[in-house]
């Protein structure tokens, strides 16, 4: 039926992190868009997020040295999905990051960073000033005309003979004639949701963006939407347990030469996998906790300001153990005394080719980078957890964004973007193809509804 009474527009994008906020472009090419977003404020979780975007082929790259290619690129993505993934979903992605290049050109929210992290073979991670970005994409969508509402939460999809045709927001109806995209981010704030699709990481530190309730996604799939990647979702190692909302916390100092122990001073993974594999092998150690142990070497290696290598920080809040001597810092962490000193001299006797490394570790991340032994004092520790800080399986869409069907079909005038999509990761993730996807997608389904 049709809608009655409607507020009509000819777009309504339903959420306003990076996905929603791309999506700028349809009011740039003429359209009239309304972006409602169910929180008093924009950003989602890409607000809280480290700024970490994974492209090839970029200035940085060129001017660090770095030789990436998109096939290089498109090689890892697939390689770190465990062949899951949606390829031509990937390939979409690495066609399109020219788009996402040119926004963070516009914004200005270029640095310098550049780093090899989990998934990657190459130092593809750029780390992009996230907040400058949002900002930036707010201002050029009200410049263009869009219509931002806060505080509308999406309770439904209106539709008019099997075509999307609206949302029903605080009890107020809005008509949508070019089509909805739904751009909601993931579910790692429902328990419920987890406990569904994702029961043994549930016990996760919930994180994330606070409106991260999976609404998109049961909207979407009430009219039959298909799901990608579900099951492979999972958490986050690298945050402390007293860590907040407020600040972007996690640490990877295992990537710069750190190794993992549980409780009882003791190594249980190789400590150079993605951080998602490292997130299920946590939240089995009792507990559901891990020490990163590493001495002044990679102590050394902090990068102030830097997400994920900001020891300084994580000092000044109060989260960092450090000790004179590896049996002090044992002491202080609880462990049985002399088992962090057996743990470590077992690691240094296999990086010193004395012993082979019981899990199989021959890099600091994804097998790339030199190791160096844990030796040189003071010893320091970060007692981490798995945090839930996206649900990277979701909807299933078409490589123009459309959303479709378990059989595949199209569910006419629905799109969707952002962290509320699956098939682009697969078994895990690479770092920084999150936000990637999310100003890709959000682009690429402003220039499919727009006629781009």
């Amino acid at each position: 039926m049709a809608v009655p009474d409607a507020r009509t527009f000819d777009a309504i994008v339903v959420g306003g992190g990076l996905a929603g906020l791309a999506t700028q472009r349809l009011a740039a090419n003429g359209l009239r868009v309304a972006l409602v977003e169910k929180r008093d404020r924009l950003g989602g979780s890409s607000a809280l997020s480290g700024g970490w975007f994974a492209l090839s082929g970029t200035a940085v790259q060129r001017t660090a040295g770095v030789a990436d290619a998109d096939d290089v690129f498109l090689a890892d993505m697939v390689q770190t999905g465990g062949g899951f993934a949606d390829t031509a979903l990937l390939e979409v992605l690495v066609a399109r990051q020219t788009h996402a290049i040119t926004a963070i050109d516009r914004a200005d929210a270029w640095t310098d960073e550049l780093k090899v992290s989990a998934g990657m073979t190459i130092a593809r991670a750029h780390l992009i000033r996230i907040r400058r970005l949002l900002a930036h994409l707010e201002r050029e969508a009200l410049a263009a005309g869009a219509v931002i509402l806060p505080g509308h939460p999406a309770d439904e999809l209106i539709t008019d003979g099997g075509r999307v045709a609206g949302i029903r927001s605080a009890g107020a109806d809005f008509g949508a004639g070019a089509g909805v995209v739904l751009t909601t981010g993931g579910f790692s704030r429902s328990r419920e949701l987890l406990d569904l699709f994702v029961p043994d990481q549930a016990a996760a530190m919930p994180y994330g963006g606070a409106g991260n309730t999976g609404d998109g996604l049961r909207m979407a799939w009430m009219l039959g939407a298909g799901l990608a990647d579900i099951g492979h979702v999972a958490g986050t190692y690298g945050q402390h347990p007293d860590a907040t909302d407020d600040e972007h916390e996690l640490l990877t100092a295992n990537y710069l030469g750190a190794i993992l122990v549980n409780d009882r001073g003791e190594r249980f993974t190789d400590e150079s996998e993605s951080y998602k594999v490292l997130g299920t092998a946590v939240l089995s150690q009792p507990g559901g906790m891990a020490c990163q142990v590493f001495d002044s070497v990679v102590r050394a290696r902090s990068r102030p300001g830097v997400p994920l290598s900001d020891m300084e920080r994580i000092e000044e809040l109060g989260h960092l153990v450090g000790a004179p001597t590896l049996s002090e810092l044992g002491r202080r962490l609880g462990m049985p005394p002399g088992a962090l000193e057996r743990t470590v001299e077992r690691y240094n006797d296999s990086v010193a080719g004395r012993a082979t490394d019981p899990f199989g570790r021959t890099g600091l991340v994804n097998g790339v980078g030199g190791l160096e032994p844990v030796e040189r004092g003071p010893f320091y520790a970060y007692p981490a957890v798995t945090a839930m800080t996206s649900t990277y399986g979701g909807l299933s869409v078409a490589t123009d964004t459309s959303v479709t069907r378990i059989d595949g079909s199209r569910i006419e005038g629905l799109f969707a973007a952002g962290e509320v999509v699956g098939g682009f990761h697969g078994a895990s993730y690479m770092t920084g193809t999150a936000l990637t996807k999310a100003l890709v997608c959000g682009i690429e389904a402003a220039d499919r509804i727009a006629g781009a």
